[in-house]
């Protein structure tokens, strides 16, 4: 599986370093703080009241006892009182759970906003179902301790806090005995708390991990069933699901062993106080009504404390969540936006310059990807990249988008530095059809709108009919507003090729890249769309790629690579007599 905690240098998952949780809390927390403080005023007013209910039956049962008007009065203020808590907390429940809605809904879009703004070194490394789990699972862990758990913890705390005092106003000495075990409860929720945030991490890593092969398998079904590799997938998942359930026993059993002991421990200390108290109450220092508040007090603490260690769990799963998500927001995109970018001059003329371009991937430094000393392409020129699989030719599309960074050297739109500009606008200015188009589970018309989304169907209606396009759509169900499917499974691969090809037109930018866009079309379709390529040439700087010599021998410029470098370029015809290779190539496809 893919490791997420290696270094950051090309936009790998890196835990959360210095004030991250403090940079999260002020991006995400602090714009929703006036409901936090509406929940909390709630939740102490609560407090104070379930507080002073112990008081107010020390007063009614002493009232009956000595006398009887001041019980009554003091039974009419506790109906009162636990009104007022009642409707208290049915506000506080109502802000908290919106909170928790709020906030989980924030984070997700943050999530997905950073996620797929970031570079593809950072998908190189980092599984799309490990992503998903991030953007779901762990924020719904978030949502589920912003939206209750945190409120409980608080308020019991406070409950804690003051019963604690208020114990001590009761009676020192009972309170005092009390103490005593304190520390025996404290300890162990100390202990297991950090161990079972550490099993939760795990745990939660697991089931990213278990997320991501599932995707990945679940994404190449076909594959899988054609080549027989089911049993294997699914051991190899069973694996890691496995893994992840041994994981979270030893972290419930963690949490059993936990409870078990502070039930016993309250159970035995409230027992031995009690016992205390009636001693007290049969020697005359202490009334009924006080060792009734004194008990009630220390079940308020006792009852505070085991809910604490309740939550205290589920603040162990929400820190690991908030862990992981922490990652996301800690990566570095290695493709960073310029400090004050170059705003362009549109429309661009379309020229493009390398000068000194050297460049290699991140998961392959040693091996050069690119290395191209100079090169120019002129305004309106067509020019064809041609080269075996490995050449370099994909690589020069990606460097010309920025998708990558070169390592030296740079590369000019015009006379705009590609890294002084920013990203959205060059790429603005550029239309690209790629190889393995991708086709959304949008109808036809929202797919074709992806390359300008404001088009109108006019608009979209001419790109599909210049792609040749137009006479399929024709005959699906719902015609433009026919839904294509996941990945476009309901129509051929031909025809998500021309898909992408409209898709490109429509956007109209000075520079279209054609990454073999006719490689799946057959030969009507693919004259249809060189004929549609040289409708728009004349306006637009055009570089395709190509292995099928037939669609370039027209170009202006045919730009043969190898091992990144370019060996040789002309037109057809010089390519033809000047290069050995390129005369191969053109006599195996029949061009000779």
């Amino acid at each position: 599986m893919k490791s997420n905690t290696v270094d950051n240098k090309h936009g790998n998952l890196q835990g959360p370093k210095g004030n991250q949780f403090k940079r999260l809390f002020k991006q995400i927390f602090m714009p929703h703080l006036f409901w936090a403080l509406g929940a909390l005023v709630f939740l102490l007013v609560t407090v104070l009241i379930t507080l002073s209910l112990p008081i107010m039956v020390r007063y009614i049962v002493d009232g009956y006892v000595f006398n009887i008007e001041t019980g009554q009065k003091y039974l009419f203020i506790s109906c009162v009182l636990v009104t007022v808590a009642a409707f208290g907390t049915a506000i506080r429940f109502y802000l908290v759970t919106l909170l928790g809605e709020r906030l989980v809904s924030d984070l997700r879009q943050e999530l997905f906003e950073k996620i797929i703004n970031l570079s593809p070194s950072f998908f190189e490394k980092n599984l799309t179902g490990d992503l998903v789990s991030r953007i779901n699972a762990d924020t719904t862990l978030v949502q589920s301790v912003a939206g209750s758990t945190l409120s409980l913890a608080i308020r019991n705390t406070l409950l804690f806090l003051g019963g604690i005092m208020l114990m001590f106003s009761t009676s020192i000495k009972l309170a005092s005995f009390s103490l005593l075990i304190i520390p025996l409860i404290v300890f162990p929720l100390l202990y297991f708390g950090r161990f079972l945030r550490k099993l939760t991490r795990q745990t939660q890593d697991k089931l990213a991990d278990s997320a991501g092969l599932a995707s990945e398998y679940i994404f190449a079904a076909t594959t899988i069933q054609t080549n027989s590799y089911q049993d294997h997938s699914v051991a190899e998942y069973n694996e890691l699901i496995e893994d992840s359930y041994l994981k979270s026993k030893m972290r419930v059993f963690a949490r059993s062993i936990m409870v078990f002991l502070i039930i016993i421990l309250v159970f035995l200390a409230i027992s031995f106080v009690v016992w205390a108290g009636l001693k007290d109450v049969e020697s005359g220092s202490f009334s009924i009504g006080e060792l009734l508040q004194f008990c009630l007090y220390s079940l308020v603490v006792g009852v505070s404390v085991g809910a604490i260690t309740e939550t205290y769990g589920e603040i162990s799963k929400f820190l690991g969540a908030l862990d992981r998500i922490g990652e996301i927001f800690n990566t570095l995109d290695p493709v960073e936006e310029p400090f004050d970018p170059i705003p362009i001059k549109t429309p661009i003329n379309g020229s493009i310059t390398f000068k000194k371009v050297k460049f290699s991937y991140p998961m392959r430094e040693k091996l050069s990807a690119l290395d191209i000393p100079k090169l120019t392409i002129h305004k309106n020129e067509k020019v064809a990249l041609v080269g075996l699989s490995g050449a370099g030719k994909t690589t020069f599309f990606q460097l010309l988008q920025r998708l990558y960074d070169t390592n030296k050297g740079s590369i000019l739109i015009d006379t705009y530095p590609i890294t002084k500009v920013s990203k959205r606008e060059l790429r603005q200015n550029i239309a690209y059809v790629p190889q393995e188009p991708v086709i959304f589970s949008k109808s036809v018309v929202d797919n074709i709108r992806i390359g300008r989304v404001n088009a109108s169907l006019e608009d979209v209606e001419e790109a599909a009919k210049l792609a040749c396009v137009d006479e399929f759509i024709k005959d699906l169900p719902k015609g433009y507003n026919t839904l294509l499917g996941e990945r476009g499974l309901l129509i051929s691969v031909g025809q998500k090729q021309r898909i992408a090809i409209a898709r490109a037109i429509l956007r109209d930018s000075p520079i279209l890249l054609l990454d073999e866009a006719t490689s799946s079309l057959d030969a009507i379709s693919e004259n249809a769309i060189k004929t549609a390529i040289d409708n728009v040439s004349g306006n637009k700087t055009i570089i395709v790629i190509a292995h099928r010599l037939s669609t370039v021998k027209n170009a202006d410029r045919i730009i043969y690579l190898e091992n990144g470098k370019i060996e040789s370029q002309g037109t057809h015809g010089e390519m033809i007599k000047n290069n050995k290779k390129y005369r191969t190539l053109a006599e195996l496809q029949f061009l000779i």
